[in-house]
């Protein structure tokens, strides 16, 4: 094999996106894996201009110093648009060759998008269970004195003869309760999953019904379904619970804010090969919960799967951590993207 045919072999097959072009900024050369990347082949990317479709922010005058100077550069964590316009975050290098291969530029570009990806839900898985550690001490510490608060105003209420005063016990009782049943509500599901068989869209359907019946059918519910989804082994009551929550979170958003036309849109695909957390799974259920309501506060959108936040004046910031921790104990995470008009919650949960 000539060494030429050789070199030709190898960037063919490199996982990293290598894009030559001369120096007039014009495509000499694309690896499949630059194809992928930019969702285009070489050759119709050949009979577009260079600036109209490697879409990175001021990449025209370093490169153009880059030919100039000979000297290369690297930028990290660059916003790159493809000719489809889906916007990449990526890492690229620009080295000029050397002269006797004449003005020639080797632009090496590496996605981020995954890393990040797989980096933030790191960090929310471990924060999620950092937090709820530390609400399971916290509880312990509350639940015990106040079993035995309640306990002396029941031993209180039977030696007062006085009826009139049975009064102010039973508050010190129904108060002790109510705790009592705040701190299991911030526990979230305190019992192993009952595994069985389940089907998505039958949980999501029952929650539609739940729904419509709450509103009285002032709420659009829109579906997108997958019927190819398979079912898989979770515990149907606990993800009714989940995703009730968060249907239920836009909806009391929505009303709050007297959106004039609430919609709700679910929507289930399948996902391939794809990280949660630190671990691959090979299929994943996706179910996407949009809405077109206010949208979260910036400042509390990286805290929202924490107990007692919220972003509603009458929300009790309990419906999202419990959400977040059914899917947990289904190896599955929740993800959340919101911008003024449009809130979408993803649901991933691994189907193996």
């Amino acid at each position: 094999m000539k060494a030429s045919d050789l070199h030709k072999h190898i960037l063919d097959n490199l996982t990293t996106a290598a894009i030559l072009v001369d120096g007039d900024l014009e495509l000499v050369y694309m690896n499949p894996s630059a194809e992928m990347l930019l969702e285009a082949s070489s050759r119709r990317l050949q009979q577009i201009a260079f600036k109209d479709w490697f879409l990175v922010d001021d990449n025209q005058q370093a490169l153009n110093a880059s030919l100039k100077t000979g000297h290369p550069f690297t930028k990290r964590e660059a916003k790159l648009n493809t000719l489809k316009g889906t916007e990449l975050t990526v890492d690229y290098s620009v080295n000029p060759l050397p002269q006797k291969y004449g003005r020639l530029l080797l632009i090496e570009v590496t996605p981020r998008d995954r890393l990040i990806r797989i980096s933030r839900e790191e960090e929310l898985l471990s924060n999620h269970e950092t937090v709820i550690s530390l609400v399971r001490g916290l509880a312990h510490e509350i639940k015990n004195p106040l079993g035995g608060l309640r306990g002396a105003a029941q031993l209180l209420e039977r030696e007062l003869d006085d009826e009139s005063l049975h009064e102010y016990t039973r508050v010190i009782i129904d108060e002790a309760d109510r705790l009592r049943n705040l701190v299991d509500r911030l526990l979230g599901p305190h019992k192993m999953p009952q595994l069985e068989e389940v089907n998505i869209h039958a949980i999501l359907e029952h929650v539609c019904s739940l729904v419509s019946a709450e509103t009285g059918g002032r709420l659009q519910l829109v579906r997108d379904y997958d019927p190819s989804l398979p079912e898989f082994m979770g515990d149907r009551e606990q993800l009714i619970q989940a995703v009730l929550n968060i249907v239920r979170n836009g909806m009391q958003a929505m009303q709050e804010s007297e959106v004039e036309h609430p919609v709700i849109k679910l929507c289930t695909r399948v996902v391939r090969n794809i990280t949660l957390g630190a671990e691959m799974h090979r299929l994943v259920c996706c179910v996407d919960i949009i809405d077109n309501g206010p949208g979260i506060p910036e400042d509390i959108l990286s805290k929202i799967f924490y107990p007692m936040v919220s972003g509603r004046a009458a929300g009790t910031g309990l419906g999202l951590s419990i959400a977040q921790s059914v899917l947990a104990q289904h190896k599955g995470l929740i993800e959340c993207e919101t911008q003024p008009g449009t809130t979408k919650f993803q649901l991933l949960i691994p189907l193996e």
